[in-house]
């Protein structure tokens, strides 16, 4: 129930004490009991009220207004059978009792009895056209049976009668952001804010009205205001997230959304959009786990059980993946896209033969699909299908002529094919389309070498080294290439570089196999062995964020709290995305 109607019920129950301690019908009991339960509507005390309603008709039963208030009370109760037995027994003591239609239009509405709902509103507006609650329920029911431009007269008449009732704007303003009238909606619902600032459901409505406009940053300042008001609205909270992800404000949003996932556990919108969300800030271990929930929730969701795949494709469990993309397909036989995704699953369990398969079958339905020759082409390569390879990559860039990982692909298999100048056509149209793509220009580089055309590969192999100086391969390539053209001074620096690179390399696998080890030894209880472990792994890379992360943890469990802190710190340093 919303404020306003409180109040207004309120105000229609002391005028009835009014009213009937000058007719003097009741016993001054039954008066007295009906004044405490009014005062106790007051105070927001349901079941002192109901009792006291309760008590009041036990000594005057044919009281209508008493039957009307418990009714009233039980159906904010969720008492809906109840409250409508006590409103048609008001109606039958006192058939003009206009609120009692309105409340029982309310409860049969409430019921999804809509005929029934609507005619008891339209007779309380008979009896008092004047009455606004009695149009704005009408146009409430109205637009349950989809009858929007009806709801629409029926709510603006309903301000019109009462304009300076904000709720009334708001739901106006609901209705017509279903018909998409945009512009009228966002008036009624800056109205209604402007009736009342601290009126929750406005500020949110006009937040997503902004939001669905483009205006990010009005929406961001309405939905902060909405939260504000009411921090336990996950629809608040989850438009909030939307708002701030658009603003670029990802961490924020993710509060967001974990927030709205909290109040409302089943809200399935929300652990798809955090889902997304972690999925492109390169946490698709985090992603699944949302994406798995929404599954759970919504499992005849095609388009849950395909975001569930690609996050565990991204982590590297192909097979629970194709399970994911099979149960998509299911539900939507034939779809393109999750034919496609099916295909890159079996490609990268290396099922050669079956990603082959998948993969035509969606071509056989789009074959102007870009990505598709190109995963086909990947497929026929890693098979050794060099031949048709080539076709498709081909096809592919055709198709996409911006679609740099074609050529980059088409490059390194004309390459294999043993075609260097057109490999390096090729490549050099991928550095074209990415002029940042270090690993294009390491190929290529290493395609002019082959080619004998070293001035052409130094300057490749230095561009790939300028935009990834770690880059090991570049390094050992260049001085080969030097050494070849008389630099024995340059070679020997770019090996010395190569030198250094590989021996970090290897201290940073070693790293990553203790950090892992460590996490089995964790999993099974061994707490010191895993301490170790992590240790070991620090001690061979300090900067090595994971390790860091998992000290913390295997700390916090053996009770060192003080230095796990340090290490959650240390961890949330190198990588903000491991927080504690």
């Amino acid at each position: 129930m919303h404020l306003p109607i409180l109040k207004a019920f309120l105000v229609l129950c002391l005028a009835v004490i009014a009213a009937t301690s000058q007719a003097e019908r009741p016993s001054s009991s039954s008066r007295s009991l009906f004044e405490k339960g009014v005062s106790q509507l007051q105070k927001g005390d349901l079941a002192g009220a109901k009792l006291s309603f309760e008590k009041s008709l036990s000594l005057s039963p044919q009281n209508a207004q008493a039957h009307n208030s418990l009714g009233w009370v039980l159906f904010s109760q969720g008492k809906v059978n109840d409250a409508i037995s006590h409103f048609r027994t008001a109606l039958k003591l006192q058939p003009t009792f206009v609120d009692a239609e309105v409340n029982l239009a309310s409860a049969e509405a409430q019921k999804g009895e809509l005929v029934e709902a609507s005619s008891a509103a339209r007779k309380a507006i008979h009896l008092d056209p004047q009455n606004a609650e009695a149009h704005r329920t009408l146009g409430r029911i109205l637009s349950f049976s989809r009858d929007l431009d009806g709801a629409i007269a029926e709510l603006r008449r309903a301000s019109e009668l009462a304009p300076s009732r904000a709720d009334l704007h708001d739901e106006l303003g609901s209705v017509l952001a279903q018909q998409q009238k945009l512009f009228d909606a966002e008036e009624e619902f800056r109205t209604a804010v402007k009736i009342n600032s601290q009126y929750e459901p406005a500020q949110m409505h006009l937040g997503v009205e902004l939001l669905t406009g483009g205006d990010e940053e009005g929406a961001l300042r309405a939905l902060k205001q909405a939260v504000e008001l009411n921090p336990i609205d996950p629809v608040a909270q989850f438009y909030l997230g939307s708002a701030l992800e658009k603003t670029g404000k990802t961490d924020e949003a993710e509060q967001a959304y974990r927030r709205a996932s909290e109040l409302k556990p089943d809200m399935a919108p929300a652990q798809t959009r955090l889902g997304l969300l972690l999925q492109r800030s390169g946490e698709p271990d985090k992603a699944a786990e949302s994406f798995s929930k929404a599954v759970e929730l919504t499992p005849e969701d095609s388009e849950a059980h395909n975001n569930l795949g690609l996050a565990l494709l991204q982590s590297g469990q192909g097979d629970a993946a194709i399970q994911e993309f099979q149960e998509a397909l299911k539900r939507r036989p034939g779809d393109i896209d999750f034919q496609g995704n099916l295909g890159v699953a079996y490609l990268q369990k290396a099922d050669f033969d079956d990603a082959i398969q998948e993969l035509r079958k969606a071509l056989a339905q789009a074959p102007d699909k870009a990505d598709l020759h190109y995963n086909l082409g990947l497929a026929l390569k890693l098979k050794d299908d060099l031949p048709s390879a080539i076709a498709e990559l081909r096809q592919a860039t055709h198709l996409d002529p911006a679609l740099v990982d074609a050529f980059y692909t088409l490059g390194v298999t004309l390459w294999q094919k043993g075609d260097f100048p057109e490999a390096a056509e090729a490549l050099r149209s991928a550095v074209q389309i990415k002029p940042d793509y270090s690993e294009a220009y390491y190929t290529l580089g290493t395609v002019y070498k082959q080619m004998n055309r070293l001035a052409d590969a130094a300057q490749a192999l230095r561009e790939a080294i300028r935009l990834q100086p770690n880059f090991m391969g570049a390094h050992t390539t260049l001085a080969a290439v030097l050494r070849a053209q008389g630099d024995n001074v340059g070679a020997d620096r770019e090996s010395r570089s190569a030198d250094t690179l590989s021996r970090q390399k290897t201290n940073l696998q070693a790293a990553t196999f203790a950090t892992n080890s460590g996490k089995r030894l964790l999993t099974v209880g061994d707490l010191p062995g895993a301490i170790s472990q992590f240790r070991n792994a620090i001690r061979m890379v300090p900067d090595y964020a994971p390790a860091h992360y998992q000290l913390a943890i295997a700390l916090t469990r053996s009770g060192q709290k003080d230095e796990a802190s340090a290490e959650f710190h240390k961890a949330s340093d190198l990588d903000p995305h491991l927080a504690p």
